[in-house]
């Protein structure tokens, strides 16, 4: 490790913070206790996840259930499509392609966390650990809840499953929940990133995110929030809280819960549908980029879309603490993952992510850290629409017109998070 690299990571991450600052609506609203707290606590949750031992088994561990998980997937895919597996998990096939490998296993994963939320486990380990969040930060308790929440769930799931509350706040509230949209992953896909790159750095992201999007949230759109104000909606019930209920799939429109075999029929498809939607989009980013590279190259030769963006991104890799030539080549990939998806990136690197020679340590970690969230242009229009469909026309026109803000704030949690994960990984 060289210290000049060191320091010049240490400044990334005051500058990403500085961007936030500069952007903030309300610079004098800003409380810094809970920024300072939550920012403390993500440097020892980065430093605990990289540099102890233990620690480093515990995320290797829990990547390596995830891997499992993805392993049992594939005896189901070979009982229906043997030659897309290989021998090793009882098919025929010489290689696996990607959407054998990363998307297919989402058939039984999503179920899986389905499942769990239908008997009452992942509700609870939200509700708890949002609330521990916000008793040991200071920020408000849903915000905090909503942090835990996004990540298990996805954006728009999210959002979905918390509708009466979004009803209940202040639409500047509301515009703190689309800023942290732009930040989550969910837990049934996790599975997918792990085949792909390092599991351990995709695992270490996740809390690293959670985080990060209440500090850069909470310094671009400052919100006062009042004792009275600061409650949790119970889902269920009657009146708006059963229509809330009955929209996040608890129970059915006569308030009863819905059988599980019919809800794990809808699951199911809708994992389907989730593949169907990865699929086509990386299809179709992946040859759109390659359409504007060939109309590039008629002009100049050296002219591609990942030069122009990785030219524009440059300085903010650079300050990951990197060298000139893979902070270029990072910056490339950041811009990619911003135009394109994650997938698209994580496609791209797949066969080179392990290898140190190619990708130090370093920027493997900080790599990785950075393309795992939803955050690029397409999650912003995901976000108006979920909102559109929840509440009024005011709070969702406030929405709309931050779409700048959205995409910042996303860009500044990868950043931090991957600015982070790099100090403590050389």
């Amino acid at each position: 490790m060289s210290l000049t690299y060191l320091l010049v990571n240490i400044l990334g991450v005051i500058v990403y913070l500085g961007i936030a600052i500069l952007f903030s609506k309300d610079r004098k609203a800003i409380n810094w206790r809970s920024v300072i707290v939550v920012l403390v606590i993500n440097l020892v949750i980065a430093f605990v996840l990289t540099e102890f031992k233990w620690g480093r088994d515990g995320v290797k561990a829990a990547a390596d259930g995830f891997n499992w998980l993805v392993q049992v997937s594939y005896k189901g895919i070979a009982f229906a499509l043997p030659n897309w597996v290989t021998p090793d998990f009882g098919g025929t096939a010489k290689t696996m392609n990607f959407v054998t490998s990363a998307l297919l296993p989402i058939l039984m994963i999503v179920p899986l966390f389905d499942t769990l939320t239908y008997i009452g486990v992942l509700p609870w380990i939200i509700k708890w650990v949002g609330r521990g969040l916000s008793f040991i930060t200071g920020a408000p308790k849903f915000e905090s809840f909503f942090a835990v929440e996004m990540m298990f769930l996805g954006n728009t799931e999210a959002l979905a499953v918390s509708s009466l509350q979004l009803k209940q706040m202040s639409a500047k509230r509301n515009l703190t929940l689309a800023l942290m949209s732009m930040s989550c992953v969910t837990a049934s896909i996790i599975g997918a990133y792990t085949q792909m790159v390092p599991g351990q750095y995709v695992l270490t992201a996740i809390p690293l995110n959670v985080l990060n999007a209440l500090i850069i949230t909470s310094i671009l759109n400052p919100v006062k929030v009042t004792p009275e104000e600061d409650t949790i909606a119970k889902m269920g019930g009657s009146g708006a809280a059963s229509e809330a209920a009955e929209e996040a799939g608890d129970v059915s429109a006569d308030g009863k819960r819905e059988p599980y075999f019919s809800f794990l029929g809808d699951s199911i498809l809708g994992a389907g549908r989730l593949i169907l939607i990865i699929a086509a989009n990386v299809i179709a980013f992946v040859a759109l980029a390659a359409l504007i590279d060939k109309i590039l190259a008629l002009f100049n030769p050296w002219l591609s879309l990942e030069h122009i963006l990785g030219i524009i991104m440059f300085p903010f890799a650079w300050l990951m603490g990197l060298d000139v030539d893979h902070a270029f080549q990072f910056a490339q990939f950041m811009g990619m993952k911003l135009v394109t998806n994650e997938f698209v990136v994580m496609g791209k690197i797949a066969g080179t992510i392990n290898n140190l020679s190619i990708f130090p340590a370093h920027y493997q970690a900080q790599l990785t850290v950075f393309i795992t969230s939803f955050a690029n242009f397409s999650t912003t229009g995901m976000i108006i629409g979920a909102f559109k469909g929840l509440v009024d026309k005011k709070k969702n026109d406030l929405i709309s017109k931050n779409v700048g803000i959205m995409l910042l704030s996303g860009i500044l949690v990868s950043l931090m998070s991957a600015g982070i994960v790099g100090l403590f990984v050389w």
